[in-house]
């Protein structure tokens, strides 16, 4: 958990949700098991432990991301990988999901690509930086050809398929506080229930709609889970869309609806399991819209 004091603004978290993994200390090799546990222990239990935690620590990484861009020499790149990380204590055992900023960066580069015109993006991003960020991606592969981010993130909506890995009881909800404490909405699980939701769910899905898109994305979370220790923890955490979703952010449940379209499709209901998807996806094609209000 970083020191959200080292920098103040009046930016609130970006309109983006995060699907996160956090790792039990046991899955790091030793000596970046060692490093972890020395950054959890700097901050002690009680910190560590509290459930919005996580709220500033996102806001703190946005910070530090402008800082980078407002520099005298703009960087589209950190210049080196991040060394912090969420942290969560559950029931005694400390679990670290690490930023890996630079790796999502490049990542963010890729989407970023593939969704500006070549005009547009070689104002935002000179094609002479494209190429050496991924040059140095190249390198970087070579030399970590298994590393896979901690962190998926997916701007102005949360993604349907992200739903699947939960269920109503892991869903908390907690009020905005200070100034530096955001209102959060988040899901948190074990990764053995995650990826027994997420199963279930491909299932349904290829037996009743095989050739919907959907099923093929949930395929692709699916491995993603598979890539990570099986003791971990899975979290989905509304970030900045909790300040989208307005007055209906306390009695919100894409996540109760998705499963109850789940069970309808394998019970063979196709019509509820329809108009569930429906009711989610048309709620947040209406958040979705508000990325182009002026």
């Amino acid at each position: 958990m970083p020191d959200v004091t080292a920098v103040r603004t009046s930016v609130l978290p970006p309109y983006a949700a995060h699907l996160r993994v956090y790792e039990p200390l046991a899955a790091y090799p030793g000596p970046e098991r060692a490093r972890w546990q020395a950054y959890a222990a700097r901050y002690g239990p009680d910190a560590v432990e509290a459930a919005q935690a996580v709220a500033p620590a996102v806001l703190a990484e946005q910070r530090g991301a402008l800082a980078e861009l407002l520099a005298r020499t703009p960087r589209a790149l950190p210049e080196r990988e991040s060394e912090r990380a969420f942290v969560r204590v559950v029931d005694g055992v400390t679990y670290v999901c690490p930023w890996a900023t630079r790796l999502r960066s490049w990542q963010a580069m890729e989407e970023l690509a593939e969704s500006l015109p070549a005009a547009l993006l070689d104002t935002v991003l000179p094609p002479v930086v494209r190429a050496a960020a991924q040059a140095d991606r190249e390198r970087w592969r070579a030399a970590h050809p298994d590393d896979r981010p901690w962190i998926l993130t997916n701007r102005w909506e949360v993604p349907v398929r992200w739903f699947l890995p939960f269920g109503t009881e892991d869903r908390c909800f907690l009020p905005a506080g200070p100034p530096d404490r955001p209102a959060a909405l988040f899901y948190l699980t074990p990764m053995a229930q995650a990826r027994r939701r997420v199963a279930r769910g491909y299932r349904a899905l290829r037996e009743r709609v095989p050739s919907g898109a959907l099923a093929s994305g949930v395929e692709e979370l699916g491995r993603w889970l598979e890539e990570f220790h099986p003791r971990s923890l899975v979290e989905l955490d509304y970030g900045g869309l909790v300040h989208l979703l307005g007055t209906d952010l306390p009695d919100e449940d894409s996540v109760g609806e998705i499963e109850a379209g789940v069970a309808a499709l394998r019970a063979g209901d196709g019509r509820e399991a329809a108009r569930m998807y429906e009711t989610v996806t048309e709620r947040w094609r209406r958040v979705h819209a508000l990325r182009y209000a002026s």
